[in-house]
């Protein structure tokens, strides 16, 4: 559970997210899926293409990170939420925090990679420049079970 109650907006925004991991799941790829809102609204989103891509950085939140700040034209995104299904790896942390995300809502916690809490926390560094608020835990069951499953399936 998280340590705060998830409000509406996280349980839409992290609905959402899932939708997206459901995308990449139809695709063959790891499904996590990730959106950024702003202003309630959508602005990016995006799901795991590294398969598709051929590119191991081709995760959800780095690609829904991409497209909020060409949507917005900007470079930085410090009002924005990123909703992500799994707890973000180092290089999506790293994004993160260079992108100045100012809030991080995630599901599913990874104890094998996950670097907002469970392996380390480069989103609340302390010396690093930019710290998001961040919140996990949400939907946690519901984001686990779908990489449960599809993990299982390729192991049938």
């Amino acid at each position: 559970m998280p340590d705060t109650p998830p409000s509406a907006q996280d349980l839409a925004g992290m609905r959402l997210a899932l939708v997206e991991a459901g995308r990449a799941r139809q695709a063959g790829e790891v499904p996590v899926g990730a959106v950024v809102m702003q202003d309630g609204q959508v602005v990016g989103a995006g799901y795991n293409e590294t398969v598709a891509r051929r590119l191991p950085t081709a995760h959800a939140e780095w690609l829904a990170i991409e497209r909020a700040l060409a949507r917005l034209d900007v470079d930085r995104l410090p009002g924005a939420t990123l909703y992500v299904t799994l707890e973000p790896c180092a290089q999506c942390a790293g994004g993160i925090v260079l992108a100045k995300v100012g809030r991080v809502v995630f599901g599913a916690w990874d104890d094998k990679a996950g670097m907002a809490g469970s392996v380390g926390d480069v989103l609340r560094h302390p010396r690093l420049n930019h710290r998001p608020e961040v919140l996990g835990g949400v939907l946690a069951e519901e984001c686990g079970a779908v990489l449960r499953e599809f993990f299982a399936a390729r192991r049938d």
